[in-house]
């Protein structure tokens, strides 16, 4: 007897220590996933709840979703009614990753994950068992929707398994907890930007966080807009729905957010409210590095550099103290600095008066055109000797007889290169801008204030370090030819400015003019040097012409692309660019303009060349072209819709982008073709 009840009690103790579990389940139908229930130690006592850990293995890149699943996919859900002396289920979610895949965006787990229960008996002092059907959604590229029968019986006195009870603390540690640290600032909801934006403080302040918000019954959230400004972190959502009329104007919502050693969850009811264009001091201070950045890159476009070239060939002439070479620099970076402020002035009077303006609108006036015209094709022809402006005796004497003399000439310098600038919409330049124009009136002078340090910063460090000028090759007949180099350049820059004024002028006229700016300097540097020096000028300038370009033939399938055809654009119709999406089909807007030398460097550089070609010729894509030549209210309306002053402006379409993609400034191909991509 003695043995028989030691040989009992060890089998108790024995089924006692055993993890009560399903084993793996697997359906034939549906090998990748594998899921198992097991129960993790006794009741406690405590709550009076079990312990369950729900553990999910998904093969190779197979996927399943959050209890927010994102713009696709369901969650994984279970339905428990048919347990015995069960009163209630806390289903326990960890973290769950982002994953975009087609342009669709998700939010769940890959591999292996494990989900805490905790099961609520009706009576503890009964017998338990937890039966479910677990509908469990696993994805690839395809989605099964996958069923599951669970039984598990709960036992009150099982003794606590190590390894389980590893793997479900593991678990526990991964689900984000109600907030204790992170508080709820101000949470807005803008209908008309369809946008929520939540505050959440950390008086440890933030590093790198990651927010999510739960799917509400009409509106699911996508990935966030995040600004961290110190221990404030600002989270704009994009709040995609199918309900036209949707409100969430006092609306709980729970927001989960993760950072260094931090998982909290939390909940608050968003406000109507409206939501600034910009975000806060890092934008501001982003914006103002790029416009220094966009101001110095103006410097080496070719609209610019001659004026710098000439200013730096003029201090070169004769012996010059530091004074006389600081005085001018400083005044020609004086005369950028007040052009940059006054075009701040005239957009804000424009901006206050309604008007529409942006970036470079002065090149859609063919007046402008023509008086730029003029001014560069006149300071070319000087430069090739045509003319010389000499002036009376009187007045030569009265300006070297007074020091400050000549101080409006170097101003106008300074002003004529910020005003060949405007075109040269560069990167930087073009974002900064745009982020001006969107801004205060305060930001928007801060912001032209850096545009213009920035192009004025290689005078002013010439002004300052005056020495650098003497390191400079003393002048000679070296000069001369530097002069005829700059003289080209702004006769290339006269072409182009009446390239722009062909429309108005005609064919005709316009290659008239250009034959005569082009015959013109031939005149002038015959009658200076002679017939023969020019003869063999023109003729050495051929031969090596000749030499070069036979060169480039015999190389060009290295380095040439196959050039392709003018692709079929039809005009921006912005009504039907949803009409399109709605049918299945992705749409390219390019918004650009004649007088934008970026629009053309993105045209032929990518636009005009494979990848992105073959892309752009697909059957499904419609391309859409706004052309800001001229002043055009609908694209002046449709830039300041997205927030941009300046073009190029490219955005991409389709059924995977609704709400449209808006591309950088300076195109790439993989960028490019990505979005139309995400857009499918």
């Amino acid at each position: 007897m003695y043995r028989l009840f030691s040989l009992c009690l060890l089998l108790l103790a024995s089924v006692a220590t055993q993890a009560a579990d399903t084993g793996w389940l697997q359906a034939p139908e549906h090998p990748p996933v594998q899921v198992r229930l097991v129960q993790n130690g006794p009741l406690n006592n405590a709550s009076g709840q079990y312990a369950a850990l729900l553990q999910v293995r998904l093969a190779d890149d197979w996927k399943t979703y959050w209890r927010s699943p994102g713009e696709g996919g369901i969650a994984p859900r279970m339905e428990w009614q048919d347990s015995t002396n069960v009163q209630a289920l806390d289903w326990r979610w960890p973290l769950p990753d982002r994953f975009h895949l087609l342009g669709i965006e998700t939010q769940g787990y890959q591999h292996d994950v494990s989900f805490p229960l905790l099961i609520t008996p009706q009576d503890a002092s009964q017998p338990a068992t937890f039966k479910a059907t677990l509908t469990l959604p696993s994805c690839t590229t395809i989605c099964v929707l996958t069923e599951y029968s669970l039984s598990l019986p709960l036992n009150a006195g099982l003794m606590l398994d190590e390894t389980t009870n590893h793997h479900f603390q593991q678990a526990l540690s991964q689900v984000p907890r109600p907030a204790a640290r992170v508080q709820a600032g101000d949470w807005r909801w803008d209908a008309a930007k369809e946008k929520v934006a939540v505050t959440l403080i950390n008086p440890a302040g933030w590093q790198d966080p990651t927010v999510f918000i739960d799917d509400t019954d009409t509106a699911v959230f996508s990935q966030p807009e995040l600004n961290i400004n110190d221990n404030r972190l600002e989270a704009r959502f994009n709040v995609n729905s199918w309900d036209p009329g949707l409100n969430l104007d006092n609306t709980p919502l729970t927001v989960t957010v993760a950072d260094a050693n931090l998982a909290e969850e939390l909940s608050a009811p968003v406000s109507k409210g409206t939501l600034s264009a910009g975000g806060d001091q890092p934008s501001l201070w982003l914006a103002l590095g790029y416009a220094l950045l966009g101001g110095l890159i103006l410097n080496i476009m070719p609209c610019v550099l001659p004026v710098l070239g000439l200013k730096l060939n003029s201090l070169l002439l004769g012996h010059r103290s530091r004074a006389e070479v600081r005085r001018p620099l400083l005044l020609s970076a004086a005369g950028i600095m007040l052009s940059f402020w006054g075009l701040a002035a005239f957009m804000l009077v424009l901006t206050w008066s309604g008007a529409q303006l942006g970036w470079g609108i002065q090149f859609q006036q063919p007046g402008f055109i023509g008086f730029m015209l003029a001014v560069t094709a006149l300071f070319s022809l000087n430069l090739f000797g045509l003319f010389e402006i000499h002036l009376p005796s009187r007045l030569s004497t009265w300006l070297a007889s007074h020091r400050g003399g000549g101080n409006s000439g170097h101003l106008l310098q300074g002003m004529f290169a910020t005003l060949l600038a405007t075109p040269c919409s560069a990167p930087f330049l073009g974002t900064a801008v745009a982020a001006a124009l969107a801004s205060s009136p305060l930001v928007l002078v801060a912001i032209f204030t850096g545009l213009g340090l920035g192009m004025a910063l290689p005078w002013l460090l010439l002004a300052l370090f005056p020495g650098f000028v003497r390191f400079m090759p003393r002048p000679g007949p070296w000069m001369v030819k530097v002069k005829w180099l700059f003289g080209l350049m702004l006769l290339a820059t006269s072409l182009w400015l009446l390239s722009l004024l062909s429309t108005t002028l005609g064919t005709s006229l316009s290659l008239l003019l250009a034959a005569l700016l082009v015959m013109l300097p031939l005149a002038g540097l015959m009658r200076r040097h002679g017939a023969r020096a020019l003869l063999f000028g023109v003729a050495g300038i051929s031969l090596v012409s000749a030499v070069l370009g036979g060169v480039a033939l015999m190389t060009q399938d290295a380095w040439v692309s196959p050039a392709n055809p003018e692709l079929p654009w039809q005009p921006l119709d912005i009504a039907r660019i949803e009409q399109e999406v709605a049918a299945g089909n992705r749409v390219f807007v390019d918004i650009t303009a004649d007088w934008c030398i970026t629009c053309q460097a993105n045209k032929i550089g990518v636009i005009q060349r494979d990848p992105v070609y073959g892309a752009l010729t697909q059957k499904d894509v419609v391309l859409m072209q706004g052309d800001w030549t001229r002043p055009d209210p609908v694209i002046t309306d449709y830039l300041r819709a997205h927030g941009r002053a300046g073009i190029p402006f490219n955005q991409v379409f389709g059924p995977g982008l609704p709400e449209g993609r808006e591309l950088e400034v300076l195109l790439t191909s993989d960028r490019v073709v990505s979005a139309l991509e995400a857009a499918r």
